[in-house]
C-alpha cells in the first residue's frame, strides 16, 4: 500500500488529539476544565471557521453548564445516531461517570479525550497524574493511553476508528500538562489519509449499522429498560463476546494504520534487551523517559541495552493478559510496575494489581513483581529515577510499594535517586536545551511558543517546548523549557542542564537558582536595568562563582528601557526573543529576523503601520543593545 508523504506540524498534545476528534465526529459536547480546555477551544475554533471534517460536514459544538450536562448531551447524541465526542479531566471526568456506565452498557461508539489530571483529595491540584482515569476504570469503557504528542494524535484517530468499528466507547488519555501542553513537531495526519484508512477498514458500513439502531420514531425499538433479578445478570454477561473482540479489532486497525503511516504501535510494546531479567511496566509519558534512559545505556559496540527493558502499556482496558504475557522477555525475573496514582487502602495500585493477576493466571509465578508510584500532580520523573528503579530490582529483596521522585521522611517509602546520571551524558549530540524565566503575562511564554514554531516550521529541525506555570497564572512565575535537535525529541522532563538560560525579570536573581545546572561554555542572558558596576554589587555570589568556573558567556540587555522608548510598555517579549536567536544561532540570525517579522505581520497586521514598525524595531534592537559582561 502506498504510504502518505510526510507533512510536519508543530502542535500541543491537546491540539493533536482535538484535530482527530474533529475529523472523526459530528458533535462535541463540552465544558472547560484545566488542562483539557484547549481541546474544546480548538474544536470550537474549527467550527467557527466553517472547517469540514473528514466526512465533509461541519460538526456542532454544544457547551453545557457542567461536565455532567456535557456527558448527558453526548449520551443523547449517540442514542440519536450522531458520532459524538467530548474532552475533560479530573473532577469533570468524575461527573461524567453515570452517563459513562450507560454509554458502555448500550454499546454506543464514542471517544472521550482526557488530559489526565489529579483528582482533588487533601488539596486541589490542576496538574497531571492518572488518578482521574483510574477512577473510571469500572465504567466499562475501553481505555487507550498515549505517551507523547505524536501518539496523542495517532491514538486519538485509532480510538475513533476502534470505537466505530467495534461499536464501543473509548476513553483516550494522556498526561495532563506534560503531554497536553507540550508543543512538539510531529508527522501530521490529514483528511485524505483518514479517508484512506476509513476505506481500508470499511468504516462507512459500521457507521450505517450504528445509525440503523439509533432512536427513530419511524423505526421504534425498545431501549433503556429496567430489569429485575430474573434477567439483569444474564444480560450483563452478554457483552463478554464484544469485550473479548476489542483487542483483536484494535490490532487490525493498528496494522492498517502502520501500513499507511509507517508508524507502528502495539497494545503492549517491549523495548530493551531481548534477554533482560529486569523490566519496567508503565503507561503515559514516563515510557518516553524510560526509553530515553535505555537508549543512553545502550552499548555502542553491540547496539543493545544490557539487562534492562520496558513494557509500554497502551491498551489498558480491556486488559489483554495474553498480549501482555507475550510482550515480556522469557528471561524476565523481576518486574517493576509503575503507577501514576495512589489508591488509598488498596493492597496495590491499579496497574500493579492487573499485572499481578495476569501473571498468576498465566502461571508465571516465577517472576517477582514490585510496585512503585511516581509523578503525582506532575512531579518530575527523570532518567535518574529510572536508574534508581532498575537498581532497586537488583537487590536481593527489592523495596516494594515504593515511591520515587520525593523524599518520604514520614513512612520511608522512597527510593534514593541521587544524580548519578549527569544529563549531558544522555543528551544527544547536537541538541540545544534552553530555559527562560519570566513573569506570568509578560509575553515570555508566547515568545517562546513562537520561537519553537518558527524553528519547527521554517527548518528541518525538531523543537519541543514545555511551560511550567504556577497555579496563580497571570502574575506568577513561568519557566519555559525548549529543546531543538535535528532528530525527533522525546524527553518528557524539564531541562536541567541547559546550554542557554535567559532571565527576563531581574528580581528573580535572588529567588531562583537559574544557572546552577548550566553547561560549561553556556550562555546566560539577563534583562536588567542595572549598569555593569551596579550589577556586580547585587549579583549573588553563587551566580558569579558558576559564571567563572563554567566559563559562562554572560550578557545583559535593558529590554524595559528599549520597550519604553519604542512605545511597547512592558512588553519585552519580542526584544528578548530576538536576543535569544542572536546569541544561540540555532538558526542563522538573519533568517530568524525575517521569520519574526513575518510573524509580526500575521499577528499585528490589522493594527496598522505604526504598530508594525514598533515591533520591527523591537526585533532589530536586540543585536546592538546586548552587553557582554
Amino acid at each position: 500500500m502506498e504510504k502518505n508523504l510526510k507533512t510536519f506540524i508543530s502542535v500541543s498534545g491537546n491540539q493533536a488529539a482535538s484535530r482527530m476528534a474533529y475529523a472523526m465526529s459530528e458533535l462535541a459536547a463540552i465544558y472547560p476544565i484545566t488542562p483539557s480546555s484547549d481541546m474544546a477551544e480548538y474544536y470550537d475554533s474549527l467550527v467557527a471557521k466553517g472547517t469540514k471534517n473528514a466526512f465533509g460536514v461541519i460538526p456542532k459544538v454544544v457547551e453545557m453548564q457542567s461536565e455532567a450536562g456535557a456527558a448527558g448531551t453526548l449520551h443523547g447524541a449517540l442514542a440519536g445516531g450522531a458520532l459524538g465526542t467530548t474532552f475533560t479531566a479530573s473532577q469533570g471526568l468524575l461527573l461524567m461517570i453515570p452517563n459513562m456506565f450507560k454509554i458502555a452498557g448500550e454499546l454506543l461508539p464514542s471517544v472521550m479525550h482526557v488530559s489526565a489530571r489529579t483528582v482533588a483529595t487533601h488539596a486541589l491540584s490542576i496538574f497531571g497524574d492518572h488518578s482521574d482515569v483510574m477512577s473510571t476504570r469500572s465504567c466499562g469503557w475501553a481505555m487507550l493511553c498515549s505517551s507523547n504528542v505524536q501518539e496523542a494524535q495517532d491514538m486519538a484517530l485509532v480510538a475513533h476508528l476502534a470505537a466505530i468499528k467495534s461499536s464501543y466507547p473509548y476513553l483516550h488519555f494522556f498526561d495532563g500538562f506534560r503531554t497536553s501542553h507540550e508543543i512538539n513537531k510531529i508527522e501530521a495526519i490529514d483528511d485524505e489519509l483518514i479517508k484512506k484508512i476509513c476505506a481500508e477498514l470499511d468504516i462507512k458500513k459500521d457507521i450505517e449499522k450504528f445509525r440503523g439502531r439509533a432512536l427513530n420514531p419511524n423505526k421504534p425499538h425498545q431501549a433503556g429498560t429496567a430489569q429485575n433479578p430474573d434477567t439483569y445478570f444474564q444480560n450483563r454477561e452478554a457483552c463478554n463476546n464484544i469485550l473479548c473482540s476489542l483487542p483483536n479489532i484494535l490490532h487490525n486497525i493498528l496494522g492498517s494504520f502502520s501500513e499507511l503511516t509507517g508508524r507502528s504501535y502495539k497494545a503492549f510494546e517491549y523495548t530493551g534487551d531481548p534477554k533482560a531479567t529486569r523490566v519496567i511496566v508503565s503507561m503515559g509519558s514516563s515510557c518516553d523517559t524510560i526509553e530515553e534512559y535505555l537508549n543512553a545505556m545502550m552499548d555502542p559496540k553491540t547496539k543493545s541495552v544490557v539487562d534492562r527493558g520496558l513494557v509500554r502499556v497502551r491498551l489498558y482496558r480491556p486488559f489483554d493478559a495474553k498480549a501482555f504475557i507475550a510482550s515480556i522477555p522469557t528471561t524476565c525475573k523481576t518486574l517493576t510496575v509503575l503507577d501514576r496514582t495512589k489508591e488509598n487502602g488498596a493492597v496495590g495500585d491499579p496497574l500493579y494489581l492487573d499485572i499481578c493477576t495476569a501473571l498468576i493466571e498465566a502461571g508465571k509465578t516465577n517472576i517477582k513483581v514490585v510496585s512503585g508510584r511516581y509523578g503525582l500532580s506532575s512531579k518530575e520523573f527523570t532518567p535518574d529515577m529510572v536508574e534508581a528503579v532498575f537498581k532497586n530490582m537488583k537487590l536481593a529483596t527489592p523495596k516494594n510499594h515504593f515511591t520515587v521522585g520525593i523524599n518520604d521522611d514520614v513512612t520511608h517509602t522512597s527510593l534514593d535517586y541521587s544524580a548519578q546520571l549527569a544529563t549531558p551524558h544522555i543528551t544527544p549530540e547536537g541538541m540545544t536545551e534552553c530555559v527562560f524565566f519570566g513573569l506570568g503575562s509578560d509575553g515570555t511564554v508566547g515568545a517562546n511558543k513562537n520561537s519553537a514554531t518558527i524553528i519547527s516550521d521554517k527548518t528541518d529541525m525538531f523543537a519541543q517546548a514545555y511551560f511550567v506555570y504556577d497555579s496563580k497564572k497571570s502574575g506568577g512565575t513561568t519557566t519555559s523549557h525548549l529543546r531543538f535537535s535535528k532528530h525527533p525529541i522525546k524527553r518528557p522532563y524539564l531541562v536541567n542542564s541547559p546550554t542557554f538560560v535567559a532571565c527576563h525579570n531581574q528580581t528573580f536573581l535572588n529567588k531562583f537558582d537559574m544557572i546552577g545546572g548550566i553547561q560549561k561554555g553556556g550562555t546566560f542572558l539577563l534583562n536588567t536595568t542595572y549598569t555593569k558596576d551596579e550589577l556586580f554589587k547585587i549579583l549573588p555570589a553563587d551566580v558569579i562563582k558558576t559564571i567563572v568556573e563554567r566559563n559562562v558567556n554572560f550578557y545583559t540587555i535593558n529590554a524595559y528601557k528599549i520597550a519604553g522608548e519604542l512605545g511597547l510598555g512592558g512588553r519585552i517579549n519580542t526584544i528578548m526573543q530576538s536576543a535569544f536567536f542572536y546569541l544561540t544561532n540555532v538558526i542563522p540570525y538573519k533568517n530568524a529576523v525575517g521569520y519574526m517579522k513575518a510573524a509580526i505581520d500575521k499577528s499585528y497586521g490589522k493594527k496598522g503601520a505604526t504598530v508594525l514598525e514598533m515591533n520591527y524595531a523591537a526585533v532589530d534592537s536586540a543585536e546592538k543593545n546586548l552587553n557582554k559582561i
